[in-house]
């Protein structure tokens, strides 16, 4: 079983830039393929970006490539969000998630186990 927590949401201005990040607990962190999603009220969880277990590959929505960076550390039990040039439209709650299967990771309910959401709000 692994437990997720995320951290590093806020309110900035457009333009501006955050970084989330989400500790894993358990002894086999790097057994997981790791995504953010995000939520906004009223919409279903849309896919943000997934990592490979050992960071060989990186996947990202059409919406956030070359503005978001997803990273990991497995010694840490820890992956990341970069995210830069932050649009009003990335204002949503953003979750940390983690699955075995190494298809379908765009997909929430290939995720088996999720964190709990940090806010991230982006004002204009």
């Amino acid at each position: 079983q692994v437990q997720l927590v995320e951290s590093g949401g806020g309110l900035v201005q457009a333009g501006g830039s955050l970084r989330l990040s989400c500790a894993a607990s358990g002894r086999t962190f790097s057994s997981y393929v790791m995504g953010w999603f995000r939520q906004v009220p009223g919409k279903e969880r849309e896919f943000v970006a997934a990592i490979s277990q050992r960071s060989i590959t990186t996947y990202y929505a059409d919406s956030v490539k070359g503005r978001f960076t997803i990273s990991r550390d497995n010694a840490k039990n820890t992956v990341s969000l970069q995210m830069n040039s932050l649009k009003p439209e990335d204002t949503a709650v953003y979750y940390c998630a983690a699955t075995m299967l190494r298809v379908g990771i765009r997909v929430p309910q290939s995720y088996d186990y999720w964190g709990q959401g940090t806010q991230v709000t982006i004002s204009s």
